[in-house]
């Protein structure tokens, strides 16, 4: 089980998530997402980060298989993965907390294949926070390995 000690904490659908905050490049406002034709669902497009280009990723789509509706709050995490930065595009960023160690608890769901990114609960006496392995879910994405390669060898910046 993942170690993790603060959190960001954001939501998708109805539920609260967490990804590490060691993950977590910045949290911004949801400017322009350029849309690229013909990619998978949760493509949403790229953005321009401190002048760098972004894949967005839709969360929403990943985890519920339907696009974010647009709303004033959705953000952007701009998070690192092993590969590449990427974009997590969320309902609302929410807040930075803490995790005790005694709070986080095992899942059985991360044992099943699709759901392998969840690493574990936050159990708290008034919630439940879901905690999502950034590294996991970008590369547990179908068709991702083809855009972190073409982003990787042409090294696109919006030079």
């Amino acid at each position: 089980m993942q170690t993790v000690n603060k959190a960001v904490i954001f939501e998708s659908g109805r539920e609260e998530y967490a990804v590490p905050i060691e993950s977590v490049i910045s949290i911004e406002k949801v400017d322009f997402i350029n849309p690229i034709p013909h990619m998978p669902l949760y493509m949403k497009g790229i953005t321009k980060i401190r002048e760098e280009l972004v894949p967005v990723i839709d969360v929403e789509a990943v985890l519920y298989n339907q696009p974010l509706v647009e709303v004033e709050e959705a953000r952007l995490l701009v998070v690192q993965t092993h590969s590449l930065p990427a974009g997590f595009l969320v309902k609302d960023a929410k807040e930075i907390i803490d995790i005790p160690q005694e709070s986080l608890k095992q899942m059985g769901l991360a044992a099943y294949e699709k759901t392998k990114y969840f690493t574990g609960v936050a159990a708290f006496s008034e919630r439940l926070v879901t905690v999502i392995n950034p590294d996991i879910l970008v590369s547990s994405l179908e068709g991702m390995k083809d855009i972190q390669d073409y982003m990787s060898k042409n090294k696109v910046s919006s030079t």
